[in-house]
């Protein structure tokens, strides 16, 4: 079996209820963390993995995401011929990411589900394993979180769930793993319990959403049984798999999760990286000071 993960699916045909009614001018995977718009959070992080492919899923008539990407030769034009060079210095990154990535998207035309949502992009996928990396979920780490999982995966083979420890009050409102420990960090997942009740939970590790997936995944997102509400979960078909006897690793990564799933966890996200950044970060301390807000 291939280890060497070269492509990443991203879903992102979310409706984004939970922000509305700003999602329904923008969608949320452009809302800015501090001066870069969350999905290049993501995107820099799988190249940073060596990701060479990047399929999103998206809804029906959706272009923006590859619009986005897509090198402007004509913007970079008119900022040089205006010398506009600060700001054509700022489109560095990007241009960077789109020469080095190829960027494609498949349609989920109903929102059935996160594992339909992953499930759409097998036919681009094809055999080959591949990282899955949701939009609501950012991690500031100095190696990046999907580096660590894509090293974990070489190593074992199997499919890799990414994993964060959180207090007893916040297990309630996650998807918890029952485990068995393997070493420090890596662990055998033994199951998937969707907001256990409190004081009942099965472990202190929250699923985070980035995995690297096999074409097995694949095959039981395509035929579990196991359906939420008429949505096909990856929860579900992680559970499946272990239930026939199959193997799902848990690895908890080195870094800080920045949700960003409901609109108090974004803000704090985008806080928390407005503050860290290395041009604005000192200017909007001093603010905060002076404005007697901290």
């Amino acid at each position: 079996m291939a280890t060497n993960v070269k492509k990443a699916v991203i879903p992102i045909a979310g409706l984004g209820t939970r922000f509305l009614p700003l999602s329904k001018a923008l969608p949320k995977e452009f809302w800015p963390l501090a001066d870069l718009p969350t999905i290049q959070y993501i995107v820099e992080e799988a190249a940073a993995a060596g990701i060479k492919e990047i399929i999103f899923t998206v809804k029906p008539g959706y272009k923006k995401v590859l619009d986005y990407f897509k090198k402007n030769r004509d913007l970079e034009k008119r900022l040089k011929k205006n010398r506009k060079y600060e700001i054509l210095k700022s489109l560095e990154k990007l241009t960077k990411l789109s020469e080095k990535i190829s960027f494609s998207q498949v349609v989920q035309k109903n929102p059935l589900g996160d594992g339909h949502a992953v499930l759409q992009a097998k036919k681009s996928v094809k055999k080959e394993p591949c990282l899955v990396l949701f939009g609501d979920d950012i991690v500031d780490a100095k190696i990046p979180c999907s580096r660590q999982l894509v090293k974990i995966f070489k190593e074992r083979r199997k499919p890799i769930i990414a994993l964060h420890k959180l207090p007893p009050e916040k297990l309630s409102s996650y998807g918890i793993v029952r485990v068995e420990k393997i070493r420090p960090r890596l662990y055998k997942i033994k199951g998937i319990e969707e907001k256990p009740e409190s004081g009942k939970a099965p472990s202190n590790l929250a699923v985070v959403g980035k995995y690297v997936i096999d074409s097995e995944v694949f095959n039981f997102l395509e035929k579990t049984p196991s359906r939420a509400k008429g949505e096909i979960r990856l929860a579900g078909a992680f559970n499946e798999m272990i239930k026939k006897g199959l193997t799902v690793y848990g690895y908890e990564f080195e870094g800080k999760w920045l949700e960003c799933g409901n609109k108090l966890a974004y803000l704090k996200s985008n806080l928390y990286l407005s503050l860290k950044h290395p041009r604005f970060g000192k200017k909007l301390k001093k603010f905060l000071k002076e404005e007697k807000l901290v």
